[in-house]
Order: C-alpha cells, then sequence, then structure tokens
C-alpha cells in the first residue's frame, strides 16, 4: 500500500491495535506485559497455566475465574495488570502519537492511547457489557487537555471535529470498564450484531475505509468476531503478522476482507513508515 503516513493523516487508513503491539514491552518491574492470550491467562492467574480447555482463549478463561471469585475479582484483576506497573510506551503507540489519526481503534485495555493524545482536545469511546439500561454498548467522553478531564456526553454530541479514540474492550480510565470474559463478549458482540457498538456517526464514517491491523491476533475466534462488527463496510487494508505460516483462520478473514498480510514485524513496520 502507498502513501501510508499521507493516508493514517487524512483518515482513510485506521490504525487497529490488538495485544501483539505489546510483545517486546517490559515493565520497570521486569514482568511483561500480556500480548497474546496465553499471557494474559498467565498474568489474570497470578502466573499459573489453566487447563487446555481454559487456555484456548483468555476469555474463556476469564469466564472460569469469574464463576469462581466473582466479577469484581477479574475487573479489579484486569486494572492491577494495567495499572499497577510502569512501562515504556510500545512503539506502536509512540509511532501514532507523532500521527495523531483521526480514528483510531483500540482494543487493548490499558490506558496508553490516551497518553498519546493527552495534549489536544478529543472524544474517547469505550466499550461497555452486560448493563440492563439501554442497548447501547458504549460510553463516550470529551478530553479538554486544559484540565486534564474526560467528561461524559451523549451520543449526539459526537462529532468528527476531533480525534476519536475508539477502545471496545474497555480500559483502565476514566472508569473501569473491561471487555474480558466470555459472559461480556457474548453480551457485546450480541448488541453489536445489532448495530449497538458504534455511536451512528462512527458508523458512516468506518464505510470504505481500510485499515491497519497492528498486533491483533485473528487465530482466535473471538477478535476475529470483534474486527469484523467494528470495520463492517470495509474497503481492505494490511496486517501485520509476522510468522512463517498463517492459520486457515487467518488466511480466511484476510481473504474475505479483502487484506494484505505483510510479513514483517511491527517495529520493522514503523522503520519504513517514518
Amino acid at each position: 500500500m502507498d502513501n501510508i503516513l499521507e493516508k493514517l493523516k487524512e483518515g482513510s487508513l485506521v490504525p487497529f491495535l490488538g495485544m501483539g503491539v505489546f510483545k517486546e514491552t517490559v515493565a520497570k518491574d521486569g514482568s511483561i506485559l500480556p500480548f497474546d492470550s496465553d499471557s494474559m491467562i498467565l498474568a489474570l492467574n497470578n502466573g499459573r497455566a489453566m487447563s487446555p480447555r481454559l487456555m484456548y482463549e483468555y476469555s474463556r478463561a476469564a469466564m472460569s475465574l469469574e464463576q469462581r471469585k466473582g466479577r469484581d475479582f477479574i475487573v479489579q484483576m484486569t486494572n492491577h495488570i494495567f495499572s499497577s506497573k510502569e512501562y515504556e510506551l510500545p512503539s506502536a503507540y509512540t509511532w501514532l502519537s507523532t500521527i495523531k489519526p483521526k480514528y483510531v481503534i483500540d482494543t487493548n485495555m490499558d490506558d496508553s492511547l490516551q497518553k498519546i493524545y493527552s495534549d489536544v482536545e478529543h472524544f474517547l469511546i469505550t466499550g461497555v457489557s452486560r448493563i440492563t439500561a439501554d442497548y447501547d454498548r458504549f460510553v463516550i467522553y470529551k478530553y479538554e487537555p486544559a484540565t486534564s478531564n474526560y467528561t461524559k456526553i451523549e451520543k449526539e454530541a459526537l462529532s468528527l471535529d476531533l480525534p476519536i479514540l475508539f477502545k471496545p474492550m474497555g480500559t483502565t480510565k476514566p472508569e473501569m470498564n473491561f471487555i474480558v470474559s466470555d459472559a461480556d463478549f457474548v453480551d457485546w458482540l450480541t448488541e453489536a450484531m445489532g448495530g449497538f457498538a458504534l455511536p451512528p456517526i462512527l458508523k458512516e464514517f468506518r464505510s470504505d475505509k481500510e485499515y491497519l491491523f497492528m498486533g491483533v491476533d485473528f487465530s482466535k475466534d473471538t477478535f476475529r468476531m470483534v474486527a469484523n462488527e467494528i470495520t463492517i463496510g470495509l474497503k481492505g487494508g494490511i496486517t501485520l503478522l509476522d510468522k512463517e505460516e498463517l492459520t486457515k483462520k487467518e488466511n480466511k478473514f484476510i481473504k474475505t476482507h479483502n487484506l494484505e498480510n505483510l510479513n514483517i514485524s511491527i517495529n520493522e513496520f514503523i522503520k519504513s513508515n517514518v
């Protein structure tokens, strides 16, 4: 794909970030940040592996832990994983900080994305699940750099005049909302399929866009479904899957969504696009 930087700046190419952007991120205490499903399970379960059935995908493992220890345990543990450690921003975020695209999709649950936009006004949309008051599975905030405060707003007040940060799986800040267990994902995806995962203005804006998938694991069923719902109407795009051989499910997703896989690492890609 040509003119990647130009397309990112104008908004025709939308970054879509997954856990893989944390692959080489080490916290200052020497521990690693979760960068795939297995490492997320270990983080949720105090470093201990779980049964093969539960190790298949972290949402399944999180559901088992939630059933045994309660919903609050999963929420607090997820928050602890991403809020209790100091770490340098992964290269994907530092690179995007120099571009500041008008729309970014980030399925990670930490606040790295908010940090790189902390000097500009923006909107933040975070995913929520298992609520009964409304069908919408999102909360919208407006950020003011002068006060460093996020204020909740109604979806009618959202506009394309400011950058939009979309964190569909939730985030640690400004409020803890996480889509992490099977029950969360089932609820979120069910309402997403009904059209309630994105505000109306974003449903219009996303049409005919290309996407840059960085660190997204398309070998996992859940995140293929999440990506599919969020990018309905896409024109195509790029995936960065640095591996010897793609799985059948990865190949199918790439083909059916008219994507091109670049078999290079995120860091290699960034070095060639600065």
